[in-house]
């Protein structure tokens, strides 16, 4: 056997190997995935996510309001993964 009927040979066994590949594929049915039915869930009230509207919503004013400072600076620690430092209690007597 000479090459280029080897050649020939390797053409024909490979487009045969093509058309059985094809006409599997085609002839396979597919299934619909399964989807979940949608629900409604309302998510929990975040005060904090509020306080941002309302700084957003104040636009320039925000940067000299005393609330949004606050805001800003407990979503920061929310981000940052730190602790809110405690409150300071007021000393009774003074």
């Amino acid at each position: 056997m000479d090459g280029k009927m080897l050649a020939r040979l390797g053409a024909v066994v490979f487009v045969a190997i093509a058309i059985t590949a094809t006409a599997i594929e085609m002839t396979r049915k597919e299934t619909a995935p399964v989807e979940e039915p949608a629900r409604a869930v309302e998510p929990a009230r975040d005060p904090l996510r509020e306080g941002q509207r309302r700084c957003q919503q104040l636009g320039q004013a925000a940067a000299s309001d005393a609330d949004c400072m606050r805001v800003w600076a407990e979503s920061r620690d929310r981000f940052l993964g730190r602790t809110p430092p405690p409150a300071a209690m007021p000393v009774e007597g003074q």
